[in-house]
Parts: C-alpha cells; structure tokens; sequence
C-alpha cells in the first residue's frame, strides 16, 4: 500500500528524468524530494571514493607517520589499521543501505539519538562532517603543491626552496581550477571517475614494477621487510608503533562521500554500500602491496629519507632507485594523481554542505541551497562555498607547517566524530528504529561490529592528537590538532546553545508509516517523532508541524525558478 503510493506520487516528488521512481521514492521517504540527477552507476559511486583516497599519493603524503616505526610500521601498521578501517566501513554501510541521503550522517545521529540530544549532536555532526570535508580538500590541494613543487626542486637538484607563500599561491590555484572543473563537468563527472580509478592503477602498477626493478642491486630482504622495527622518534617504540597507523586512518578516509553522493547515485541503497567496502577493501589489499614493495626498496638509512632534500620522503626513494628522471617522471604522475583527488572530494564535499544547507544549518543557508539546473542539477553555490572556505582556512600553511597539518586533521579528527557518532547514536538509543537495507552485516554481528567501529574511530581521534615526534614538543613540533578540532566542536556547540537552539529542529525526519514493523513504529512515536500525513510534497511529522506551524518543505529555488 505504502509502495503503491510513493510510486504514484514518484513524479511529484521528482522532476522529469532526474531519477528512476524506486530511487526517488526511497529519497522521498527520507523526506526529501529528488532535486539532484542521478548520473553515477554503482561502480562509479566506489570510483568517486577510490580516487579521492588516491592510495598511492596519500601513502606518499604520509609517510612521515610510517617510516619512523621502520618496515614494521609500514607493513603491518598498515594491514591491521586498514583491517579496522574495514569494520568500520561495514557499520557505515549497514546504515549507507537503510537510509541514503547526502547528509547521511547528521540524518542519522537526529533519528537515531535522545529527545533530548538528537538536535544539538545532529548540528555538531554537520559542522563536524562538512569541515572535515573541507578539511580534507585542504589536505589533498596542499599535497598536490607540495608534490608538484618537489618536482621543481628535484630539476634544480635540491638547490631551490619554495617559501610558504609560493606554496599557498600554489594551493589557491589548484582550489579555484577544482572549482571550476566540479562545476563545468558535472554532466560527465561520473564518467570521469573511472578515468580517475584508471590513472591510480596505473601509477600504483608503474611504481610495484619500477622500484624492485631500479633497487635489484640493494633489495631488503624478507626479515627487513617484515620483521624489522625501528623508532626514530622519542616515543616507546611499541607507540611509535601505534603512530604508524595514521597513515592508512589518512589514506582510508574518504568512504562517507559514497554516501554523500547517495542522491546522484543509481539504485542509491546498493550503490552506496558497494562503494564503501569496495573503496576500503581496494585499498586495503593494494595499499598492503605497495607498502611491502616500498619496504623492500627504501634505503635502510631511514633518517636520510625522512630528512630528504627533496622534502617528500617519497621522492627520495623514487632517486635513490630509479635516478633523477625516473623520479620526475613518477613523481609528475604522483601529482596529477593528487590533482585528480581534489576534482572528486570538492564534489563529495559540496553536496555535504549543500544537503547541511537545505536543512538549514549553515550560514546563508537559503543561498547555497540553490540548485543550478543550466549546470547539471548541481548545487553550484556549495561548490563555490566549499572552495571558498578552503581557500580561507589555507593561509594557515602562510604561517607554519605545524598550522597547515593542524588544519588538514579535521579530515581524520572531524570525520571520526561524524562518523561514530550516529554509530554510536543507533546502538545506544535506536537500534529498536533501525529499519536494515537490502545489505545487512545481520542481527548477530551488526552491533558488536557497530561497537568495535566506535572504539577504533575514538582512538583513532586521541591518535591523531599526539605530536609524532615524541613527548615535550617544540612549538615548531607541536600537533596543533587538538585546539583546531576543539575550536571546531566547542565553536559548533557554542553556536546551537545560543543561538541556533532557537530555530534549529533537525534534519526531515519523515519516514513513511507503513514501511515500517509494528516495533519500530511504537519505537518513533515514543520518540516524539509521530508520522503524520503527506502534505505537499514530501512527508510530514509531528514535530515539524509543532515546530514549523506547517509541514517542511525540501524543494529549493534554481535557475529555472523551480519552486518547492
């Protein structure tokens, strides 16, 4: 019955051609209307992830955390982080599968939580995940200007510097060229991630081939490769040990933008679990691969490549195997690489910051809400605002180093949050509400892998608060990570209790009645969170009626003055 009438009502809650009426119905049932086109298959859902982790430049990027803990840290670190990166992935995906909407996470955390906390935790997850996107966009554009510069100084033999301010310079030009191709390629975007996927194997396969190949006279044995430790840090080495583990909780770290691509995707609740534990697993098994291929092939030595004259640890195992052109030519395709993440994370982070903007919650919410029908059904202002606040938070990198990574670990410190707690939320106060998706880890594992998700995403935040050098740091060598997140969460909280507590009730919250058991219907009215009836629309509650005066609206303006 339920069914039949969303089907009916597919075209009302979809304009023409943007989607197919089981996709919209299930958005519908969400509360929203089908505003964005649904333009990305299955695979192109995981490609999306795939290639905003860019397993090989982000390995690159962070081997600074690995190589201290010696071959050990980088093997072994990497398979048992990646391993629980994985489980945490199965829970997202759980949920990914019920209930796929591109503000997933804060949607999740206000159904899920206490009369009492759903709003406030609901606005903190928002702020949380959308700065945590923007985060990472940070991260991956100043990767770039760092790789495309080492290449500069390389040329030069180590004989030329770049000053902070020709990197930033670097870095907004690479922010505004990613906001412009998000925004004129959106009708082929989906297409152009499995381009993106291609260039990373082939960068992954010219790299596990060249270095064994170039080092055949100084290979690392079996017992280096896997048995030997080392600690070039202050730390116990069973810690500098732990610390190894940021870099696959850095490299793995993009999965939620299948979901916030959910709205786009073709049959969104397979899609997006798909692309999850697909994005993970690849990276997972490859990243293994080249992390054993680097170990076998790094010069023993290790403080002479963390202390490279190339500034980028990467470039000097690439010379110290294959020579200078060798390393120019890998580390040119290691940049383009990285230029290709950043295209597909502003995507990712754009349609976070639009769907927190149809709800509300931002700042000039009601102008970057808008839907750009002339450019592909995209929310253009969101990309433009995403682009924006990264090239704000980016003059950090113009006052330290130290600045610039505090600033780029709300990719790791914000996202753990948005991530664990609608987790967290589900297990503790709506696991009676929890309505599977088509996949589903089952009733006897769901939870307890739920659980184990939710202490590895809190330790992975206390992790990423040490500074990697060791206790005592300088302020050159403090991680600055623990103000930016606190700033980030307490400003979040600070903004709902005085101000957006007055106006702010959460996400949509209208889940269609009768597609839910019996259980789960007394759950939500005991909740406060009655259903009501169909008004306009989309579907309506009690408390949006209670709150708005009227049923809420999900519809938004666009350049063809398309009404709600």
């Amino acid at each position: 019955m339920a069914s039949g009438m969303v089907d009916r009502r597919a075209s009302s809650i979809s304009a023409p051609g943007l989607s197919s009426d089981d996709d919209a119905a299930a958005l519908a049932k969400l509360g929203y209307k089908q505003e964005l086109r649904r333009n990305f298959s299955m695979i192109e859902i995981f490609g999306i992830a795939f290639s905003i982790m860019g397993l090989l430049p982000s390995i690159a990027s962070t081997l600074a955390y690995s190589i201290p803990a010696g071959p050990v840290g980088m093997v072994w670190g990497w398979f048992l982080a990646s391993g629980f990166i994985f489980i945490v992935g199965l829970a997202m995906a759980d949920l990914g599968s019920a209930m796929p909407t591109s503000g997933g996470l804060y949607w999740w955390t206000h159904f899920f939580s206490s009369p009492a906390t759903r709003n406030p935790l609901s606005f903190l997850v928002g702020y949380s995940n959308t700065l945590g996107l923007v985060g990472g966009l940070c991260s991956i554009d100043y990767g770039f200007s760092l790789m495309f510069l080492s290449v500069i100084v390389i040329a030069r033999d180590g004989n030329w510097t770049p000053s902070n301010g020709v990197i930033y310079a670097t870095f907004l030009a690479c922010v505004l060229c990613h906001a412009t191709l998000a925004s004129i390629m959106s009708k082929i975007m989906g297409k152009l991630q499995t381009v993106f996927v291609v260039m990373n194997f082939i960068l992954i396969a010219a790299t596990i081939i060249a270095l064994p190949i170039g080092a055949k006279n100084r290979r690392n044995d079996g017992h280096y490769i896997f048995a030997q430790t080392e600690n070039l840090t202050t730390w116990p080495t069973g810690w500098a040990f732990m610390l190894s583990w940021l870099s696959p909780i850095w490299t793995i770290g993009a999965f939620d933008s299948c979901l916030h691509l959910s709205e786009e995707a073709k049959n969104c609740v397979k899609a997006v679990p798909f692309g999850i534990l697909m994005s993970i697993g690849s990276c997972w098994f490859f990243g293994f691969i080249i992390v054993i291929v680097l170990a076998a092939t790094i010069n023993p030595d290790l403080e002479s490549v963390t202390g490279s004259k190339f500034g980028q640890p990467m470039a000097q195992i690439y010379f110290d195997a294959i020579g200078k052109n060798g390393t120019m030519g890998l580390m040119s395709l290691l940049f383009i690489v990285q230029f290709l993440m950043g295209i597909s994370i502003i995507v990712a982070a754009s349609r976070q910051f639009w769907a927190f903007s149809r709800d509300g919650a931002l700042p000039f919410s009601s102008f970057f809400r808008h839907i750009s029908q002339r450019f592909g059904y995209i929310p253009l202002r969101a990309v433009w605002g995403c682009a924006f606040l990264a090239a704000i938070l980016g003059l950090l990198s113009l006052i330290a180093p130290a600045a610039a990574q505090a600033l780029f670990s709300l990719a790791v410190a914000g996202n753990n949050l948005a991530w664990g707690t609608p987790i967290f939320a589900r297990v503790v106060w709506g696991q009676r509400k929890f309505k599977p998706g088509p996949f589903y880890t089952g009733d006897r594992f769901s939870v307890p892998i739920a659980w184990v998700a939710i202490v590895f995403l809190v330790f992975g935040i206390i992790l990423s608060m040490f500074p990697v050098e060791g206790p005592n740091p300088t302020p050159e060598s403090m991680n600055y990570t623990v103000v930016i997140n606190m700033a980030v969460w307490g400003g979040a909280l600070a903004y709902y209790f005085i101000d957006a507590r007055k106006w702010f009730t959460g996400p949509k919250i209208t889940i269609a009645s009768d597609n839910l058991t019996e259980e789960q219907e007394v759950a939500i009215r005991e909740e406060g969170l009655d259903v009501k009836t169909i008004e306009g629309d989309v579907l309506s509650t009690d408390k949006d009626i209670e709150a708005t005066g009227t049923a809420k609206s999900s519809g938004s303006d666009s350049d063809g003055d398309r009404k709600p």
